[in-house]
């Protein structure tokens, strides 16, 4: 049932936050201000004003970098100049850092207040901490985390190591499952605009986000570099409940087209205003030569995919034609944003999809972690896709030689394609991350690139190297492609 409480960024305002003090870029995204309020009151805000930073910003630049996503040149001169050209510096996709910095602060105080009233509260606000503070460390590396999110108590925060805070947020997570087990908190109702109060969804979500950071901490441990973590990385594993998500995560706090601040983030920047009118962007946001081509079995698994058209439209020609990204010119019309993704003004956001479930089961399996048979979590994944997007029954097409895992040499890279063309417009990021991590899938650079390989890590902004000069790390361009996180091997 769909909710009518729509909370936007103001929300935080709850924490004793004005409009103005959020958007100044002079605050601490390290350190709110505030006092406690009932946990209750703050979550649905909490929810509701991360998840842009992910199903926007985050998204776009997993697009961009792993060769799904290029610009309408027919209409726009110079798009994506710097994801193109690889310009990473300290003011590149700025806003993902102070995002999820800012966007985590109010899941820190509902983990911070008192008593045990809320215990159901604090279970999910520790899930959602560690679900967006994972992608702190994936993207960055040594960020503040252990003085992080202290208030007006500490302007400074320390950079902790980044695989002593994977190993926090596993614990973290552990304990929020407790929490739930316990059952000796307040009944969670509208306000939690993911689930809906079920805490068992909680649980198996909180076991998917263990899934996903011990299959990262695992690549470490493959390295055979480091005996402890090999040990910690089975001994966990052997833990882990096998309790995953099997539906996609979603969030929708009463997304309608009543007016534009009440519309599905990504609907609203990627495709129509409030009134139907095509936003900029989704004119801006064309296909990629190389995605279309791959989906059209051109390229890649040589296997036409039902998927392609519910990804992209078809231009005005009828067909489905992408930009080469690095290049300035198109003879013909350009395919844009699908029918498969922007699909109404009320529309689920995505915060995990199934498909990314069943593939991280399917890598586990593979390499022997859980027990079962990888192809099925291979298939099931691909299927979660089709399901998404509208394309139908996936048999017929994971059962081509050309998609098989069964049949597929490289079972990595082929799970890591499949994952690639599911998150496609949705979550995009995550195939950046993994490929930074296994190698796959390989996607041709821009033309315009100007280093021989995608960064390893996004650059520390400016505002910490203003207002954290003490405990930032000294970095340059060139670290963003030579030093890597530290599951990257």
């Amino acid at each position: 049932m769909k909710k009518r409480i729509l909370i936007l960024a103001c929300a935080i305002g709850l924490l004793n936050m004005s409009c103005e003090d959020y958007l100044d870029v002079n605050t601490s995204p390290n350190n709110p201000t505030g006092e406690n309020v009932p946990a209750n009151l703050v979550l649905a805000g909490a929810m509701e004003t991360i998840f842009p930073t992910q199903s926007n910003t985050m998204n776009r630049l997993g697009n961009a970098f792993m060769n799904t996503w290029g610009p309408n040149v027919n209409s726009f001169t110079g798009g994506f100049a710097d994801e193109f050209s690889l310009a990473i510096d300290n003011t590149f996709y700025s806003g993902i850092w102070s995002g999820l910095y800012l966007g985590i602060n109010p899941f820190q105080a509902i983990i911070n207040s008192e008593g045990t009233t809320f215990n159901n509260h604090k279970a999910i606000a520790m899930v959602m901490k560690s679900f967006y503070m994972q992608y702190i460390v994936d993207l960055y590396g040594n960020v503040p985390y252990s003085q992080a999110f202290l208030r007006g108590e500490n302007l400074t925060p320390a950079y902790d190591n980044d695989m002593d805070i994977y190993m926090s947020l596993m614990t973290q997570l552990d304990d929020a499952i407790a929490l739930i087990e316990a059952n000796n908190g307040a009944v969670v109702g509208n306000e939690d605009i993911i689930f809906e109060g079920d805490m068992g969804s909680w649980v198996r979500f909180a076991n998917t986000v263990k899934l996903k950071m011990l299959i990262r901490l695992s690549t470490k441990a493959q390295a055979g570099t480091d005996a402890a973590l090999t040990t910690y990385v089975a001994d966990e594993f052997a833990l882990l409940d096998q309790n995953f998500v099997s539906q996609d995560v979603t969030i929708n706090p009463g997304y309608s087209d009543d007016s534009n601040d009440r519309l599905n983030p990504f609907y609203g920047t990627y495709g129509f205003d409030n009134e139907g009118n095509v936003t900029t962007t989704n004119n801006f946001i064309r296909g990629s030569e190389y995605a279309i081509q791959f989906l059209q079995g051109a390229t890649g698994t040589g296997v036409n995919d039902p998927r392609l058209g519910r990804i992209y439209a078809a231009n005005s020609a009828g067909n489905f034609v992408g930009i080469q990204q690095g290049e300035d010119n198109a003879a013909t019309p350009l395919s844009g944003v699908g029918p498969g993704l922007i699909v109404s003004a009320d529309q689920n956001g995505f915060v995990m999809t199934a498909a990314e479930a069943f593939f991280l089961q399917a890598e586990a399996r593979f390499h022997g972690y859980l027990t079962g048979d990888p192809a099925q979590a291979y298939n099931d994944g691909i299927q979660a896709s089709f399901d998404l997007l509208g394309a139908g029954d996936a048999s017929a097409y994971f059962g081509n030689a050309g998609v098989s895992y069964t049949a597929a040499s490289n079972k990595i890279e082929a799970i890591m394609t499949q994952k690639w063309i599911a998150v496609n417009g949705i979550n995009a990021i995550e195939s950046w991350i993994d490929y930074t991590r296994t190698g796959f899938p390989v996607v041709p650079l821009p033309t315009s690139a100007q280093f021989t390989d995608k960064p390893n890590r996004l650059m520390y902004p400016n505002s910490e190297y203003s207002g954290n000069a003490a405990n930032v790390p000294t970095q340059t361009q060139a670290d963003a492609f030579s030093t890597k996180i530290f599951w990257d091997n």
